[in-house]
């Protein structure tokens, strides 16, 4: 029989909510197969079990916040088959019989986990009448009982899908969402966000800075490679990698925008590690990190970014994931934003928003000085920036230079150029 323990998900991570069981007691698990999802401030995440076996005991239930390092299941990794029965537990005082929802019409003492941790992994409730007058009880979480509480909720309203149909938070959140008049209680990941969010504005000097960039230069090499690209790639080229090349650049003439502020100090940091700001479906936010993104060519920049995003809305991302960003993109321009004032992800002290490209009247001035109106695609890059760092004259000087870059660089011969170093 070995015990599973909730891991270490990240450096900073000291508890987590479980909100997902993948398996049933008495069903076989294989070895690395996604055993539980769990919830943390930064990010949730499916965690493969250590061993195969027969999960014999779930401790933390659905809905339980533990410690890291606190009980969760025990498997038996010599047990019997998920079609063999599991040994019939001894029945509490009075045999009562289990109710409709696979919890029992005595009321007992949930277990406490074999590590001393403490943490509480189930509480009881009792929900009415049951047969012969007597009252029945149904298993709820510390979190759902809370949820309830918060809303006004009948528990007894609510379908459980949960083992032995327990309520689960997503059980609750479904039916306020399902039913007028909702209140929608923040999940874990809105909640880190809210704190971030207000946390910022309490600490930064928050300042905008924006220009707008001629894209043709960028628009060119996309044009002729995009169909190709999503051939091989599956993906659409978009503006984003060749403005993190240009930012890469620029940062490396004004680092003290790849800086984050300490105790009366800036401290400028060597790598840029871009923190990418990935919506989850509108139901929260989070920014993994592709590291040393100044050493990745514009192939490598694309796929690192699909691919950190992809496993971000998948919820495949760990928190070492969103560790150690030294400076953040958030890209609305997918929808056609003109620009957007976001807010310093802590502790950095610069934000970049990338917003819409869209073709437009301008004024082109051609080698000889010569004006005329043309056709341009056009977008605005918006700056937030922490002014304890510097002042508006070198956050002005920055995105001056990452203007020239964007829309002086040879795209289509740097990209031929990286091709033939592959």
């Amino acid at each position: 029989m070995a015990d599973v323990l909730l891991p270490q998900l990240g450096e900073t991570v000291t508890e987590g909510t479980i909100t997902r069981w993948f398996f049933g007691i008495g069903e076989r698990v294989p070895a690395d197969a996604p055993l539980y999802e769990v919830s943390t401030e930064k990010v949730d995440s499916e965690v493969p079990s250590p061993l195969g076996g027969v999960l014999v005991e779930i401790i933390a239930s659905e809905g339980a916040t533990v410690a890291v390092g606190a009980l969760l299941c025990r498997i038996d990794a010599d047990g019997p088959s998920s079609t063999s029965p599991l040994p019939t537990p001894p029945a509490v005082a009075g045999d009562a019989p289990a109710d409709a929802a696979g919890a029992t019409s005595s009321v007992g003492t949930p277990p406490t986990p074999a590590d001393g941790s403490g943490a509480q992994a189930v509480g009881a409730g009792v929900t009415g009448g049951g047969a012969g007058g007597r009252a029945r009880v149904r298993l709820l979480s510390p979190v759902i009982r809370r949820l309830l509480a918060e809303n006004g909720l009948d528990p007894e309203r609510v379908r459980g899908t949960g083992l032995g149909g327990r309520l689960t938070r997503r059980d609750v959140e479904q039916f306020l969402r399902d039913n007028p008049g909702r209140a929608e209680p923040f999940n874990g990941i809105r909640k880190a966000t809210a704190r971030h969010m207000v946390g910022s504005k309490a600490t930064s000097p928050h300042v905008l800075t924006a220009m707008e960039v001629d894209f043709d230069a960028v628009d060119r090499l996309r044009s002729a490679e995009k169909d190709a690209w999503r051939a091989a790639e599956g993906s659409s080229l978009t503006y984003l990698p060749f403005i993190v090349v240009a930012l890469a650049e620029a940062l490396a003439a004004f680092p003290r925008l790849n800086a984050s502020v300490g105790d009366d100090e800036l401290i400028v940091h060597g790598d840029v590690n871009l923190a990418v700001a990935v919506d989850l479906g509108f139901e929260g936010l989070v920014a993994p990190v592709v590291r040393k993104v100044g050493d990745l060519s514009i192939r490598d920049l694309a796929r690192s970014i699909h691919e950190v995003a992809g496993r971000a809305r998948d919820r495949r991302l760990v928190p070492d994931d969103l560790a150690g960003g030294t400076f953040t993109v958030t890209n609305p321009g997918q929808y056609g934003t003109l620009f957007q004032f976001p807010i310093i992800n802590q502790p950095q002290v610069a934000i970049l928003s990338t917003d819409g490209v869209a073709r437009k009247p301008a004024v082109v001035v051609d080698a000889d000085g010569v004006e005329t109106v043309g056709v341009r695609p056009l977008g605005i890059l918006a700056l937030a920036w922490d002014h304890r760092a510097f002042d508006g004259a070198y956050a002005a000087a920055f995105l001056q230079d990452l203007k020239r870059i964007l829309e002086t660089t040879d795209w289509v011969g740097r990209w031929a150029d990286e091709a033939d170093r592959t």
